[in-house]
């Protein structure tokens, strides 16, 4: 879910964006005297965008005012929602592990997340680790971020966090696989005096 409300989001800003660009900057445009062509919505310097006839026009037809209510509701429904799912909680709760008798346990999110962070903090070459959890809870994703000392080997890091760090937290857990996405960030540190 977490990918498809990235693809929403991107499409949505993209489409809002190009859409003021458009028309913010055709009324610019115009109002620096350009001269619009014949179809468009403005026709001169001095137009306003909508006239007093256009705003009346279907206010005595029937089927005027509830279709723009419908219309509003449905774009008011969908700005909620988009609400909602960008701000709902990311973070995972909680991981279901297999036991191995049919039935499971759950492991407290939070709880896999520290351990998966303290053991990528003691790797060689890592100051610290940050570590959330994603996804189902029967599949989980973890997001890692890794603060690097001046001198460490982002392969080598990268290497031993996924051999030593998440293959201990996936076989813990018992699950078939961790996917994991990693950030690498290099400690800021002062240049180094060469005698």
């Amino acid at each position: 879910m977490s990918r498809m409300l990235r693809i929403v989001n991107r499409v949505l800003l993209g489409l809002a964006g190009l859409l003021l660009v458009v028309f913010g900057g055709s009324a610019l445009a115009i109002g620096l005297g350009a001269d619009p062509p014949s179809w468009w919505i403005h026709d001169g310097r001095h137009d306003v965008l909508l006239s007093d006839a256009d705003r009346t026009r279907w206010r005595d037809d029937g089927w005027w005012w509830p279709t723009v209510i419908a219309v509003l509701s449905v774009v008011v429904l969908l700005a909620l929602w988009w609400l909602t799912a960008v701000l709902r909680r990311r973070r995972l709760a909680e991981v279901l592990v297999d036991t191995g008798d049919g039935e499971g346990a759950l492991l407290r999110g939070r709880a896999l997340e520290g351990v998966l962070a303290g053991e990528a903090g003691a790797l060689d070459g890592v100051e610290r680790a940050q570590v959330s959890l994603t996804g189902r809870r029967t599949v989980p994703e973890a997001r890692v971020q890794l603060l690097l000392e001046p001198h460490a080997d982002p392969g080598d890091a990268l290497h031993r966090l996924t051999t030593e760090a998440l293959a201990h937290a996936r076989d813990s857990a018992g699950l078939a696989s961790l996917p994991a996405e990693v950030r690498l960030r290099g400690v800021k540190h002062g240049a180094e005096r060469v005698n």
